[in-house]
């Protein structure tokens, strides 16, 4: 291994207790493989089997905590006991080949299609539609439901616990459900559950207390809980960097095991809040890396990039994209073969690459998401 590269081979033990073998995660990435009935299919556990041997964390496609809050097709479920079975599958899938397993836990909100949730009632902050689903309306969610959610979380941890995760990643990035209760474009609410930024802030951050109190419940062992989260959004009104300040001081209070800053490019600067001196990953790592351990994400391709992305400060790096192109991507670096990473995705390539046939198809239908060697 080139010696350049050692930082990303240091292991790492997270404030829960659980210790990873080396830096590098495995992004949560949607494949819409799961069963109707949102059972784990073998194919599924193929795939995370094909990339549980280099990363040191793998954290799962997002699960569904209640039915509402179906994103996807072939998205998997952790909204009954029913769903323990596959779960401990998959759990075990992962960990057998030496990575932790991380559950990213998830509500849609008003991005859910109304195909894929019970009687086609989307659900969210506030009766307002989606920027990109504008055709859409959702109702309003109660007090009462918001705090059945808010218990789904804690559920959905409780099943997470007893299938064998080492942890779960709460999903509050990507504009849904938590996202939308904090964005003042999705929550017009006037209640405790909305209004000021304080208000804003209620939903996630009881759904992060109700997530820590279900895993100190039901581990039997060390059990992290992190959360990720988008920075910024397009929308006015909508999320500035001046609001993911206030959220991620928030977030650093609750001893969260990691934060993890959604990207597309780990380089990108700010739009709104913040000046653009630095990347956004650099602005939040310099606020709150010193109180919490940051995860970077967002167009790593190359070994020197992963480095590029710990000298902001960030300990971890999550890999996403590249891990389909090329599943072996940590050991090539390992073992002094980096220049052999392939970052296109060949489309004689999907038996090789273990991805499964909803994935292959999302993923060449997707222009632009992945470059293709032929």
């Amino acid at each position: 291994m080139d010696q350049k590269y050692k930082p990303l081979f240091e292991s790492f033990k997270f404030r829960s207790g659980v210790e990873v073998k080396n830096r590098i995660i495995m992004a949560p990435m949607t494949h819409s493989s799961s069963n109707d009935d949102g059972t784990v299919t073998d194919a599924e556990l193929e795939y995370y089997a094909r990339r549980s041997d280099g990363a040191g964390l793998v954290i799962t496609a997002c699960i569904y905590v209640t039915p509402s809050g179906k994103g996807f097709p072939g998205e998997f479920g952790g909204h009954s006991d029913e769903m323990i079975p596959g779960l401990t599958r998959l759990a075990e899938t992962i960990k057998a080949k030496g990575a932790k397993a991380v559950l990213q836990i998830f509500h849609g909100g008003r991005r859910v299609s109304p195909a894929l949730v019970p009687n086609g009632d989307v659900v969210s902050a506030s009766a307002v539609a989606a920027t990109e689903n504008s055709d859409v309306v959702p109702r309003e969610l109660t007090h009462e439901e918001i705090e059945s959610i808010i218990r789904d979380f804690g559920e959905t941890t409780r099943r997470a616990a007893i299938a064998g995760f080492d942890g779960v990643e709460i999903h509050g990035a990507n504009t849904y459900l938590l996202q939308q209760f904090y964005s003042p474009h999705s929550n017009r609410r006037n209640d405790q559950w909305g209004g000021d930024i304080d208000r804003r802030l209620a939903f996630p951050l009881a759904v992060v207390d109700e997530v820590k109190r279900a895993a100190a419940e039901h581990a039997k062992g060390p059990f992290l809980v992190g959360y990720r989260f988008s920075p910024e959004e397009p929308e006015t009104p909508g999320l500035t960097m001046e609001d993911t300040f206030r959220l991620v001081d928030e977030l650093a209070q609750k001893e969260l095991d990691y934060i993890h800053v959604s990207l597309f490019d780990f380089r990108s600067k700010p739009a709104r809040g913040a000046d653009d001196s630095k990347s956004r990953l650099e602005w939040i790592t310099e606020r709150v890396g010193h109180l919490v351990p940051v995860i970077g994400v967002g167009s790593i391709h190359t070994a020197d990039e992963a480095i590029e992305v710990q000298q902001t400060g960030a300990p971890l790096v999550a890999l996403g994209r590249v891990l389909l192109t090329d599943p072996d991507w940590v050991q090539k670096v390992e073992t002094g073969r980096a220049d052999e990473i392939q970052p296109r995705l060949s489309l004689s390539s999907q038996k090789q690459l273990v991805i499964p046939d909803g994935l292959w198809r999302m993923l060449t239908a997707r222009e632009g998401w992945l470059p293709f060697t032929d």
